[in-house]
């Protein structure tokens, strides 16, 4: 029970950064917020990793790791690039519905294990409910180039939980973070210079980035990983469905947007997809 739990409060957190960035200035580049925010989350993690003695990089597992940070590099840059084209709304329901399925099958492919009937009716009802859960905002227009960014992004992040899922089964949680974050920074970096850093001298930019930094990124993938041990990891990705859930609540009660009785209906079938999973899964592992 409990790591299904740590995976939810990963994406708890990883649901905050939409919120979060409502107090950054406008104008920023989506991958220069996606380059700091991997510098602070992975540099932190990697200094006390460091100063721990916790890592031997003569021995490390770089194959895995380098995988892991081109795929969670691709997942952010391709992310915000759709969010940009086609709204916050559509690209994060493309992206966050796409990725359960897109998982199962990886994880088929890779792992030999074929998704439970539990793990698709869990994923269905979630992908149902961010469907409902962004009718409220159905005046947004389809993007097709945004679309399919989304998607490719949904992709990335499924690639990234199975690799890691690799990486976990020979590295230590800790870090493994510290090192792929790290690594994203370094393949983000030639992407992002045009802004600078200038835009960080502002107080309110400082604090939002190491609020993303620390909490949405070290202390999120942390608990993510942790997780991610002992749950597959299509049912991984499907619990991470809680981060739009986390985002239309925060929506409500922080920014004081409204939603219709379609969107309520797809929060509870969040809710829903999300203790199926849970219990259906806590069942199974029962004798």
């Amino acid at each position: 029970m409990l790591n299904p739990l740590l995976v939810l409060l990963a994406a708890i957190l990883w649901g905050m950064t939409g919120t979060a960035q409502t107090f950054l200035d406008q104008g920023i580049s989506p991958l220069a917020v996606a380059t700091v925010r991997s510098a602070i989350g992975g540099g932190l993690l990697l200094a006390i990793t460091i100063s721990l003695r916790k890592i031997n990089f003569l021995n490390w597992s770089w194959k895995w790791t380098i995988l892991a940070a081109i795929s969670i590099a691709l997942f952010q840059g391709l992310f915000f690039s759709s969010i940009r084209l086609t709204g916050v709304a559509i690209g994060t329901v493309a992206t966050i519905g796409s990725a359960p399925v897109f998982s199962g099958v990886l994880e088929w492919i890779i792992w030999k294990t074929r998704p439970t009937v539990v793990w698709g009716l869990a994923t269905l009802m979630t992908i149902i409910g961010c469907l409902l859960l962004f009718m409220n905002n159905g005046d947004e227009t389809v993007h097709s180039d945004g679309f399919g960014l989304a998607l490719c992004a949904g992709l990335s992040f499924a690639f990234y939980t199975n690799i890691s899922k690799k990486l976990m089964a020979q590295e230590d949680a800790l870090p493994a973070v510290a090192m792929t974050f790290s690594l994203c920074t370094i393949f983000l970096l030639p992407f992002s210079l045009e802004n600078g850093v200038a835009w960080l001298g502002n107080i309110h930019n400082l604090w939002t980035m190491l609020f993303m930094g620390i909490m949405c990124t070290s202390v999120a993938y942390l608990l993510f990983l942790n997780g991610l041990q002992k749950i597959s990891s299509s049912t991984a990705v499907t619990l991470s469905l809680a981060e739009p859930l986390t985002a239309a609540i925060l929506g409500v009660f922080l920014v004081g947007e409204q939603l219709s009785i379609l969107s309520w209906l797809g929060v509870a079938m969040l809710l829903g997809g999300i203790v199926v999973l849970t219990i259906g899964g806590r069942k199974k592992r029962k004798p």
